[in-house]
């Protein structure tokens, strides 16, 4: 019975020393709350509706529209769209590219072909873009099957 107790000590004392998150670990990064309004202004600045469509959300007159790249944001989902997920996708969009992403809005090199903002927009407005974005979303809770149960 000691030994056996040995052994998970050393198994417990292994497994906790192997969750060291190391120097690259996301722990303790926070970004600073948004402001949903600033950031519908942020995606109208930066023309996101000339390669994305938005519920609700119609683009200008005035601009050129890339139907061959249109990448679908909002709406309902099963999935929750975390804000890191969001915002990953904008700092950088060919980490994941969106289910139903069309051939060719991919470059040769497996890159989507996004526009990188991340020297052009300021952290304020990124923040207030994802939290924009966040919030045309709705989760839809994941409807279960009811199997008949049949007895024997």
């Amino acid at each position: 019975m000691k030994i056996l107790s040995f052994c998970m000590f050393i198994l417990v004392v292994v497994s906790l020393a192997s969750c060291d998150l190391g120097p690259e670990s996301p722990k303790g990064f926070s970004l600073p709350e948004g402001n949903v309004e600033d950031g519908k202004v942020v995606f109208f600045n930066y023309q996101c509706l000339s390669c994305h469509t938005l519920k609700g959300v119609e683009p200008p007159p005035d601009l050129v529209n890339n139907p061959d790249i249109a990448v679908k944001l909002g709406g309902k989902s099963t999935k929750v769209k975390t804000y890191a997920d969001l915002l990953t996708s904008i700092i950088n969009p060919s980490h994941k590219l969106a289910r139903g992403y069309r051939l060719e809005s991919i470059e040769n090199n497996g890159e989507s072909k996004m526009t990188v903002y991340n020297d052009v927009m300021t952290v304020t407005e990124l923040v207030d873009l994802v939290t924009f974005l966040q919030s045309n979303y709705e989760l839809i809770p994941y409807q279960r099957t009811n199997y008949q149960y049949y007895s024997y």
